[in-house]
């Protein structure tokens, strides 16, 4: 099985954000121990997220570390506008531009998933 998890809620949403975020980690987690093939990504909001995890108070930082090898990347022009950028370079996730869009620096292309027939989750 292919499944590409997207994390778009806001870390400064509250509850609901952590819950979503968490989930989709679990998720990857069930995954990767399965042996699927599993991608996670960042955009919209959801960019600000791996300087959260990161922190090591964080209550998800064990699972996030456990699922960090199949962090694929965070959307370029979504961190900028978000004001994510540092905590992505600090966090050592690569940002993707390559879905070019009109008046920005290009956001992380999620078209391959359905081309290629993964199962696309948001978050």
């Amino acid at each position: 099985m292919k499944t590409a998890i997207i994390i778009i809620s806001d870390p400064k949403a509250g509850e609901e954000a952590f819950a979503r975020a968490f989930n989709a980690l679990a998720v990857a987690a069930e995954g990767k121990r399965a042996g699927d093939e599993v991608e996670l990504s960042f955009i919209g909001t959801g960019t600000r997220w791996p300087a959260e995890l990161s922190k090591i108070t964080n209550p998800a930082n064990a699972l996030y570390n456990e699922v960090r090898d199949v962090v694929v990347g965070a959307s370029c022009a979504c961190a900028t506008v978000f004001g994510a950028s540092e905590g992505l370079e600090a966090s050592g996730i690569a940002v993707k531009s390559d879905n070019a869009v009109a008046g920005t620096s290009g956001v992380l292309s999620l078209r391959h998933y359905f081309v290629e027939g993964w199962q696309v989750l948001i978050f």
